[in-house]
């Protein structure tokens, strides 16, 4: 027989904190809170780790309940946009953005939009082939026959033109991390001419079972200081290697010295990500023979 889950609210999960905080077992949290099962007050404890989480709260530039009020009763009194930007000192597109993903002009009602808006603020958020199924197994037949992300995305626009729930914004993305605002990224990657593909790498470097292959990669740290890694994927043992420079012939050079120091049955190949600081690999393969 299955039963439904029961929510807590606000209210209990603050009263489920406190008196946490104050030692209590989760038996007696769960007879103060009248709740005959145990697991529910377990599973909200677990999923912190312990740790009462930080109360959330609005950004201040966010629009709250009273400017959403405003907004409705501008519509009403058949304000322009502009006009209700101008009476909340907002700008005219923040406006126009509030009413469009709130339905309309017609529809917009403040209570429920500021609701929403609570709703959609919730972090992290699943992405749309973790909630549908359908989409899921689609992208998987496809990723099995070795269509890339871009094809598959492509296709899924024209096999299902109508329907928005069978679409992915994106399957892949070429940002590696979330910048600050205005920051630039320093990744370092570009273009790399004559690439070699990981599906070329031999296949016993993937069930690491014979040394002699390496994972590489490049740490840049604070005040220009960089190092790269060398993983040896049998033994997982690291070598550092400390560069003056991150261009791609200090770096090629450095390794392919490093790399030189090894017996020849320890030398047999080396995956690196797109890092343009790999632009030479070609020079690497020729002076290491890997």
């Amino acid at each position: 027989m299955m039963t439904s889950r029961i929510w807590f609210t606000s209210a209990q999960k603050a009263e489920l904190w406190e008196r946490w905080k104050q030692g209590q077992s989760i038996s007696s949290i769960s007879r103060a809170l009248d709740r005959r099962n145990k697991g529910g007050v377990q599973r909200i404890v677990s999923l912190h780790g312990g740790i009462a989480p930080a109360a959330r709260g609005r950004a201040a530039s966010a629009l709250g309940l009273a400017e959403r009020e405003e907004i409705s009763r501008g519509i009403a009194a058949g304000l322009a946009i502009r006009a209700i930007a101008r009476s909340l000192g907002r700008s005219p597109s923040t406006i126009c953005r509030e009413i469009a993903r709130n339905g309309s002009a017609k529809t917009y009602r403040a209570t429920r939009a500021d609701k929403q808006a609570w709703e959609r603020a919730l972090r992290p958020k699943q992405c749309r082939l973790a909630c549908s199924g359908r989409l899921r197994w689609r992208v998987a037949q496809k990723l099995a026959l070795q269509w890339s992300p871009e094809q598959i995305a492509g296709w899924l626009r024209r096999e299902y033109p109508g329907d928005p729930s069978m679409r992915t914004a994106h399957l892949r993305t070429r940002r590696q991390m979330r910048l600050a605002k205005g920051a630039q990224s320093q990744t370092g990657q570009g273009q790399i001419l004559d690439m070699v593909s990981i599906r070329e790498r031999p296949a016993e470097a993937a069930d690491r079972a014979i040394p002699g292959h390496r994972e590489g990669d490049l740490l840049a740290g604070a005040n220009d200081t960089n190092i790269a890694t060398l993983v040896e994927r049998h033994s997982r043992f690291t070598m550092l290697v400390k560069l003056a420079r991150r261009d791609s012939a200090t770096v090629v050079r450095a390794l392919a010295e490093k790399i030189g120091t090894l017996p020849e049955e320890l030398r047999r190949s080396l995956t690196w990500d797109q890092g343009k600081e790999m632009a030479r690999h070609r020079s690497f393969t020729v002076a290491t023979d890997l």
